[in-house]
Parts: structure tokens; sequence; C-alpha cells
């Protein structure tokens, strides 16, 4: 049987875990398998797109076990009432290609990409910082700010959307927070003046310049989520130009990030490489860093055996028949049953004799064609 994680099922987990704990638990899963970068078979993710969105596959797997998302971007969804963002996925055995897990993806990327960006900031931020910026408040922006209180003890967010309801939004669900302040800003260049940390995560397709260089002060990290898809950009070519970036998987991102902006031998540095060790993250403090994230299908392996695990261990989710079982594998159309089979049966007679009676009635029609009246 697969093991099924539906919406209602994912909120219960993440509620007997905690936030916290939930956000803690993905970034050392995710830590754990960049360190096994080479073990991972790697691709970029298939995306088709359209003048509205996009919509993505995202495979990986390693020698045990192999995973995917299905996952949606489609800025314009929330007029229509939907998210912008909704994804499942499935994790499975390499042995014998049977689904473990088939879960909601949707709260889990949140989830998933805001470990993932404390977890680079852990080594690319100042370690004094304490003061964020978040631009775009929208249905990611908790998720960051609680990420990067967790992870990284950030107490003051600085918050600016061009929607005003979408930070009305933000600094109430975070009002449950209290060791973290939750400022409104005015603009883009006020709440980012002064700011240890700037996340954009941003939703329009567009080649957006959310951040220009005249905004960025030395030892300044920037936290860039929302450039994710050819001609979708959050920074000024120049602010790249300034700053030393990391990135998840280099192939992926030349297409995807804000780094799509700039030539091809523009020099980046692979994520794995830092977290084991073999580059460094920040190298002075009055250097600009930036995470150009676009999502890496490694981060959603990481978050599929975390979830499959923790909701065994909490008897959490159900058991479904994806796939049939073991029994008589050979004789698929046996699964049918009995009364399939009969039906089957009296379907194909009654064709035949639908077939005798138009074959009597043209008959006759071409004896009474022949007569004489």
């Amino acid at each position: 049987m697969t093991r099924f994680i539906d919406v209602p099922a994912m909120t219960r987990l993440v509620q007997q875990v905690g936030v916290a704990r939930f956000i803690t638990d993905l970034a050392d899963a995710i830590e754990a398998d960049y360190l096994r970068w080479h073990e991972f078979d790697k691709s970029a993710r298939l995306a088709s797109h359209s003048a509205l969105g996009v919509i993505e596959l995202m495979p990986v797997g390693d020698t045990q076990r192999f995973a995917f998302k299905y996952v949606n971007g489609h800025p314009k969804n929330t007029a229509r009432g939907l998210f912008t963002v909704m994804a499942f996925g499935v994790l499975a055995e390499v042995e014998t290609g049977y689904p473990l897990l088939l879960s909601e993806l949707t709260l889990t990327t949140a989830l998933r990409t805001a470990a993932t960006s404390a977890l680079v900031a852990q080594r690319l931020a100042r370690p004094e910082s304490r003061t964020m910026a978040l631009i775009g408040n929208g249905a990611q922006g908790e998720f960051q700010a609680l990420a990067f209180h967790t992870l990284l003890g950030i107490t003051e967010i600085r918050a600016f959307d061009v929607d005003p309801a979408a930070t009305t939004k933000l600094i109430r669900n975070l009002a449950g927070y209290p060791a973290l302040r939750v400022t409104r800003a005015a603009s883009t260049a006020a709440a980012v003046r002064g700011a240890d940390i700037v996340t954009t995560v941003t939703a329009d397709k567009t080649r957006a310049t959310i951040l220009t260089p005249a905004m960025i002060e030395p030892g300044m990290h920037i936290n860039a989520v929302g450039g994710d898809c050819p001609g979708k950009t959050e920074l000024h070519a120049d602010v790249l130009r300034g700053a030393r970036v990391i990135v998840e998987y280099e192939p992926q991102t030349r297409i995807e990030g804000d780094i799509q902006q700039l030539p091809a031998d523009f020099p980046v540095t692979e994520l794995w490489r830092v977290l084991g060790g073999l580059a460094p993250g920040r190298e002075h403090a009055r250097q600009v860093t930036v995470f150009d994230s676009v999502g890496f299908a490694l981060e959603d392996y990481s978050a599929l055996r975390y979830v499959h695990a923790a909701a065994l261990a909490r008897g959490i989710g159900e058991d479904v028949a994806l796939v049939p079982p073991g029994r008589h594998p050979k004789d698929l159309f046996g699964r049918l049953g009995a009364a399939a089979t009969t039906r089957a049966s009296n379907e194909a007679l009654a064709a035949l004799g639908i077939q005798s009676v138009r074959r009597n009635v043209n008959s006759v029609a071409e004896t009474a064609s022949g007569c004489s009246c």
C-alpha cells in the first residue's frame, strides 16, 4: 500500500510536530542530502510554459529512492480564488518502482523553500544579523519569516508588498510570535534600508527589478526566491555583478534564476560545495552575498522522505491501493473480478446482437430496393 497525505493530513502533521521543529527538521534533511550530492541522478526540471504560467515536473533519485514533484506557477490565479503555486509529489523505491508515498506538496514546498533559504543564510549572512526585509508578503511570506526567526535568530521583519492587504495578512498571522516584530514599510527601499538580510519572494512572471544597486549596503545577504523561471527576475543585473552568488543546481539556475540576465561564464558557486566545506560561503563582513534560489528537486526529495517517516511514526495519513497488490502479477485483467468479466461478456454479446439486427435490416433494405411496385 502507498501512504497518502492530503492537505488535512499534512496540516495535522505540521501541528503535531510544530512549525519551528518542522522547519528545523527539514533543514537538517536537506543539508544531509546535499552532502550526498554525487549520489543523486540530477537534471533540470521539465517545464511547460504558457502565457499565464508554468507547469513543471521535478525528478531526482539515488540508488534507494526516486522522487518527483508536479508544481505550477500561475501569478494570476489569486484573482480566481486559486493559489499561485500548487504541488503534489511521489516518493518511490528504486529497486521495485513501488510508490511509497503520494503527498500534497503545496504546504510542504513553502516549508522546504523557507528551510532551504534559512539553511543557506546560516552560511552566507553575517552571524549578528537580526533584521530582515521581506519584499512580497503572499503565500510564502510567513514561512520565510519563521524560518529565519527559528534558524538565524531574526527578531525584526520589515514587510512590504504592492498589495497592502497581503502585508496586513502577514502581520496578523505572525501576531502569535511575540519575539518576532513585524513592521509595515512604505516601500521596498524603506524596508531594505539598514536590513541585514533581504528576502524577495514576489510572484509576477516578468523581468522585474525589485532590488537596484542603490538599495544594496555592504554586508547584506540577499535571499532571492521569486525569480524562478525564464523571463522572471527580481534583481538588477548589477546587484549580481557586485555579489558572491550561490545557486542550487547551476544548469537549472542558468535558465530560471536571476543569473539568466548574465553571460553563461558569470561565476557562481553551487550550494553543495559550500555545505560540504569545499568552497567558502561569506568571505568577509562587507561582502554582499546572494542566494539565487529557484528550488531544486533534491529539496523535494528531502521533504518527501522526511514527511514519509514522520507520518508513519505518528500514524498520520492513510494507505491507499495506488497500484495493484502483488498477488498474481501476470493477471492484471483478473483484478477486474468475475462481475466485471461477466459484464464485459454481456456487453460483447449485446454488441453482436446489434450487429446481427443491423445485417438483417440491411438485407431487407437491399431486397426492397430490387422489387417493382
